[in-house]
């Protein structure tokens, strides 16, 4: 039955905090993406940012419920397959030249503890698995899609 798996008494009861933050979306042009976004679709999107060091260019597209996050690689070779192995921008474009759904986000409320729960669960964060902070200027992690049922999760510290 979904959702009645006992993982022992050390992690057991449900987190409280989580939110969906934004669907990270990989593109292969970032200015069009954005373009598409604003006149055709007639959302705000925000201003372009370049985290220092991450080899990405983004920007956010809002919506009523949540965000997206449009993802373009700046160089030809991420800079960060110490964080994301072989889950960078590049290497999705590798697999997926027109771009596609990369990774959704959920902001939680104590990233360390969320952190101590998924050791105990033997969940794997990619990388060295420490934060790093992202482009929204925050503390952030990415979990193994074969710790989490095939998808990349982005798990951000809440404000």
């Amino acid at each position: 039955m979904i959702g009645t798996e006992n993982l022992g008494s050390a992690i057991s009861g449900p987190m409280q905090g989580f939110r969906v933050d934004h669907l990270g979306v990989v593109v292969a042009d970032l200015d069009r993406a954005a373009s598409f976004y604003r006149t055709v679709l007639g959302c705000p999107v925000g201003a372009p940012v370049v985290p220092p060091g991450q080899g990405i260019a983004v920007v956010f597209v809002a919506f009523a419920n949540t965000r997206v996050e449009l993802i373009a690689p700046t160089c030809t070779v991420s800079p960060l397959p110490d964080l994301l192995e072989d889950q960078t921008v590049n290497d999705f474009l590798r697999r997926a030249p027109l771009g596609g759904l990369h990774h959704v986000c959920y902001e939680v409320d104590d990233l360390d503890a969320v952190m101590r729960r998924l050791a105990l669960a033997g969940a794997r964060i990619l990388g060295k698995g420490q934060p790093i902070i992202g482009a929204s200027g925050k503390p952030i992690i990415f979990l193994d899609p074969k710790s989490a049922e095939g998808t990349l999760i982005e798990l951000k510290q809440a404000a």
